[in-house]
């Protein structure tokens, strides 16, 4: 066994579990059912943001009763290490968008870096209107732009480093199956 994957393992064994996955799948159709009041009738196209959002928005959509285009973007500032750079596109969105409501699924809003330059590309490309859903608000002050708020939420978080439910530890553990902190972080 690599000291790594025994370091990866430690991480998960010393965690602190911030929710459980009943509270997390239970936050999950909360947001469902909001979207679903406030946009059933927008004919929406629903980017999910690879790879943190993926399982957010899996389940997610199944929540969201009714007609809607389901595709995926992937532009990160991670690339797996534990802070970010500069905004990277892998895949910029394929299902053209213009005069039609977007919603945005992804796994957490920190600084709003990425998700503010996706908002900004939506928006310049011919995007109605721009809605964001993320698992994750987390509370502090560090946001890119002051107004950076996303319109829906699963679950506020305090100001640690997180993991699970598609948001990951280097890499691992987007798999976990609820919201855990690394120990220290």
């Amino acid at each position: 066994m690599s000291a790594d994957l025994e370091h990866i393992r430690q991480i998960m064994r010393e965690a602190d579990c911030l929710y459980t996955e009943a509270q997390v799948e239970e936050a999950i159709a909360q947001v469902g059912a909001h979207i679903s009041r406030e946009m059933a009738d927008t004919n929406p196209v629903v980017f999910c943001v690879m790879n943190g959002g993926l399982i957010f928005a899996g389940k997610l959509l199944t929540y969201l009763q009714f007609p809607l285009e389901a595709s995926y973007l992937h532009a990160t500032r991670y690339r797996n290490e534990t802070s970010g750079g500069d905004l990277f596109w892998k895949a910029k969105p394929e299902v053209s968008f213009i005069d039609r409501d977007v919603l945005i699924i992804d796994d957490i809003l920190d600084e709003g870096h990425t998700l503010g330059a996706i908002i900004d590309f939506c928006k310049h490309a011919g995007a109605r209107k721009v809605h964001t859903a993320v698992l994750i608000d987390k509370d502090h002050n560090r946001k890119a732009r002051p107004d950076l708020k996303a319109d829906y939420v699963g679950l506020p978080c305090i100001d640690r480093y997180i993991f699970g439910y598609g948001m990951d530890y280097k890499g691992y553990w987007r798999n976990a199956n609820g919201i855990y902190a690394v120990k220290g972080m």
